[in-house]
């Protein structure tokens, strides 16, 4: 009796010491509603908050790897001066202040095609692999070893016969489903793969959510792609079909994109080797375009932080698109406050779900958006994955990131800004385009939804800086 007595008091104590402990800790580095849903979970369940938190509750890489960052700067801003060096005319207010969050610079003399057609995608890179002479680098969230994984290795394999040094990085969590057949297959043909955040359940020191969600293939050092598609099937899960958007670039840009797959190649190398050299290339065209990549290695959240103080200095028209919309209290203030000057704010997501915890949380914020006079525009027939945005066709954005916590937080990603007049207004045309194909969603009609859902909805939202 006094031994169980002695056990439910202990039992007692330790809950009341994790939640005095999670007081002391959660809040740091963290915004108000992300701390707030880990403190109410930790609150209400000690044991089982703690256990989530040490799993997927610290948003930080450990000592070792920002040791191993800072040491790979150096190599980022060697490449970065030597582009700043090879281009002329001024940058821009908005490229320096890009500059100083991804470090790399605006440059001039590219040539850049946006390709909203998935099967284009993968014929194009084929194309490229096929004619590939020195290297052929993939940096990716999901490579597959299905019927689209398959004939991107066989050209893989084919281009290691002539010589042509290829690696492929893919992250192993978001290609648990084919991973072991993807690094079989991507080995039998002599390719180097690695896998990019490794995930170890034995004394793992960073949390297994912190993912890299970049698509960046360079090849020859002089083509380059960045945005949002995957290697895999675009009907990989069932019932529903994925529409991207990529953009093909050549010139020097495509130097940004190589420097960033040589350092995310370099930090997963146990030997602590220099990363891949990178070469210039030379112009191509008169498109202005720059890298922003973001993620735990830099020290602001790159993306939201651009788009945040885009918004607010919004004229006439903004459009997000994105499939996974759940935004904090900066960007909701942003998009609000531009409705409010006058500013025309298109919101474009997917009608189609593939996640619904995702779906119910970012229903949760239509309301207050659709009072505030912004436009949603729910995609039909398409799971439309693409992410980009336009702003007064001042800027376009594409690249990798969602507008969501996990995006702007957790993951590494890679964004494209476009500065070309041109290369924007096919970007605007391509935006359009969805908002056609997309229903409308009144505020009337919104608000007369079920309760049931209004509820689900609302408990979704608590959780979402956990999603």
């Amino acid at each position: 009796m006094t031994a169980h007595i002695t056990f439910e008091t202990l039992w007692y104590a330790s809950e009341w010491l994790i939640r005095f402990g999670a007081l002391a800790t959660v809040p740091l580095r963290r915004s108000p509603s992300a701390a707030a849903s880990w403190l109410l979970l930790i609150f209400f369940f000690p044991a089982l908050g703690l256990l989530l938190y040490l799993f997927i509750g610290r948003p930080q890489f450990p000592v070792a790897r920002q040791k191993r960052a800072r040491e790979l700067r150096a190599f980022q801003l060697d490449v970065a001066e030597r582009l700043e060096n090879g281009s002329s005319g001024d940058r821009g207010e908005t490229a320096d202040f890009a500059q100083k969050l991804g470090r790399m610079p605006c440059v001039d003399g590219n040539s850049i095609e946006l390709i909203d057609d998935y099967d284009k995608v993968v014929e194009r890179l084929l194309a490229d692999i096929h004619s590939a002479e020195h290297t052929v680098d993939l940096l990716v969230y999901i490579f597959a070893d299905d019927a689209v994984g398959k004939c991107i290795t066989v050209e893989l394999c084919e281009a290691v016969q002539r010589g042509v040094r290829c690696r492929v990085m893919f992250d192993p969590v978001g290609s648990h489903r084919w991973r072991r057949g993807t690094l079989r297959l991507l080995r039998d043909a002599g390719v180097e793969t690695r896998e990019a955040l490794p995930v170890h359940l034995i004394l793992r020191r960073t949390r297994a959510d912190m993912r890299n969600h970049r698509k960046l293939f360079v090849i020859d050092g002089l083509i380059g792609y960045a945005g949002s598609q995957n290697l895999v099937a675009k009907d990989f899960r069932p019932g529903v079909v994925n529409r991207e958007l990529v953009a093909r670039m050549s010139g020097p840009i495509v130097a940004s994109l190589a420097s960033t797959i040589s350092i995310d190649w370099a930090m997963e190398a146990f030997d602590r080797r220099d990363p891949s050299p990178v070469a210039i290339p030379a112009m191509s065209g008169g498109v202005r375009a720059q890298l922003l990549p973001s993620g735990a290695d830099y020290p602001l959240e790159g993306f939201e932080t651009l788009l945040v103080w885009q918004l607010h200095r919004a004229r006439q028209r903004a459009v997000l698109v994105t499939p996974y919309f759940i935004p904090d209290e900066s960007i909701i203030g942003a998009m609000c406050s531009a409705a409010a000057r006058g500013v025309t704010i298109d919101l474009v997501v997917s009608s189609v779900v593939d996640q619904s915890i995702v779906h119910l949380a970012q229903c949760s914020y239509f309301e207050q958006l659709l009072a505030a006079g912004i436009r949603i525009h729910l995609y039909r027939e398409f799971l439309l994955h693409a992410k980009n945005a336009s702003i007064d066709k001042d800027i376009g954005i594409v690249g990798s990131s969602n507008v969501d916590f996990r995006s702007f937080q957790l993951n590494e990603e890679a964004s494209i800004l476009l500065y070309d007049r041109s290369v924007i207004d096919r970007l605007v045309e391509i935006q359009d385009g969805y908002i056609l194909a997309s229903d409308p969603v009144a505020l009337d009609a919104w608000r007369s939804r079920p309760r049931l859902k209004r509820l689900s909805e609302n408990i979704a939202r608590i959780m979402s800086p956990l999603l």
